[in-house]
């Protein structure tokens, strides 16, 4: 009993230290970063970690190098820096860790966090690194619920939810909207763009149109390297915070990922970044974000594009054109996947359509009296939202 009132009073003059030295209250996040495998040199990483400790980061760098402004372990290769740090993050000794590369599970993806040039804004893109799902348009409807998570995280209550106009993004718009329909808060940004829309442009992007970008995690990794490194013409990432943190439905490890291309700034970045996982209570905030997508039927959702991906059986009897006419009405929206099916079930409801590719992307044309009608059936078929 009287070692845990010594404890205790040892805390509280521990954070008083604290507030007087740094004018924050609260216990300081310990971070590992691992500082091989680095094209930049082990000296790159040191540099980060010094920076990070200005920031209010406790850092543990694992390497070679010798300096006594910061904790270092001391490893002989990259192989026992990541056993080293595994070893930290799961005893506790670390709230979590930076490094250049990590074996996420299926179902656990990195949310990174750019600086857009547009306009210097923040964003976050879901997701860079990771598989979420195998199925691009599940991915993207589970990535969007880890920016959630992350974005809330790191202290934005209510943040806006922007879908990267890329294969995929009209069937996560639907989804997403059924998700939010049935009660789970997604915020969706409107494109800058005159037509507007959760779906977003290249524009968009460079702008930071929304606080969370979505989008698969390769095309996610793309921009997350455009964006940090092109100042530097890709060699030297020098801009944003990294590739971010694992998130994943009952993953509890803090896993931030920095390419090996990322400057000591990035670095530096990224375990700022961890640390404001740390003290955003991350696991709270992924436990409750995950119960509330679920009470929305986030389950059923992702069953839907299960079963929509599955192979489709063939049709009892080919769907034949109706009569030709003039088409001159445009339904916009469909996904350029499914565009020709979207035909085929027009034109089994006796609507003769075409597709065809317009400035916005792929369009479907069909004659001015059968555009409402037209615009119902796909609708009703899952092709386009409301």
């Amino acid at each position: 009993m009287a070692k845990n009132v010594e404890s205790m009073i040892a805390n509280v003059f521990m954070d008083m230290a604290q507030m007087l030295e740094t004018g924050e209250s609260g216990r300081r996040p310990k971070m590992a970063v691992t500082a091989m495998g680095t094209e930049h040199g082990e000296g790159n990483v040191l540099e980060a970690a010094l920076i990070a400790q200005t920031k209010g980061v406790d850092v543990t760098l694992i390497g070679t190098i010798d300096d006594d402004r910061v904790n270092i372990v001391k490893v002989a290769d990259e192989d026992e820096a990541h056993k080293k740090m595994d070893e930290l993050v799961e005893s506790g000794a670390v709230d979590g860790a930076v490094t250049m590369h990590y074996p996420f599970p299926i179902g656990v993806s990195t949310i990174g966090r750019v600086i857009t040039p547009g306009l210097g804004k923040p964003m976050y893109i879901a997701a860079t690194t990771g598989t979420s799902a195998t199925e691009r348009v599940k991915a993207m409807i589970l990535n969007t619920v880890y920016g959630i998570i992350t974005a809330k995280a790191c202290g934005i209550a209510h943040p806006t939810v922007g879908i990267a106009n890329i294969d995929g993004a009209r069937q996560a718009e639907i989804a997403l909207k059924k998700l939010k329909e049935n009660g789970y808060e997604i915020n969706f940004a409107s494109s800058e763009r005159a037509d507007g829309g959760a779906v977003m442009r290249g524009n968009d992007i460079l702008t930071g149109a929304a606080d969370i970008m979505v989008m698969d995690a390769l095309t996610g990794n793309l921009m997350i390297k455009m964006l940090s490194a092109f100042n530097s013409g890709g060699k030297y990432e020098s801009i944003g915070w990294g590739y971010g943190p694992g998130i994943g439905e009952g993953y509890d490890k803090l896993i931030l990922i920095a390419s090996r291309a990322s400057g000591a700034a990035v670095i530096a970045g990224a375990l700022e970044f961890g640390g404001q996982m740390v003290k955003g209570n991350y696991r709270d905030v992924a436990k409750a974000e995950f119960a509330a997508a679920k009470k929305a039927g986030l389950e059923a959702i992702l069953a839907e594009r299960d079963a929509a991906a599955a192979p489709k059986a063939a049709a009892a009897e080919e769907v034949k054109a109706p009569p030709k006419e003039v088409v001159t009405a445009v339904l916009s929206g469909v996904e350029v996947m499914d565009l020709e099916d979207a035909v085929t079930a027009l034109w089994a409801e006796g609507i003769y359509a075409e597709s065809g590719m317009g400035c916005t992307g792929p369009v479907i044309l069909v004659s001015e009296a059968n555009h409402e009608k037209g615009g119902k059936v796909l609708v009703a078929k899952g092709y386009l939202s409301e």
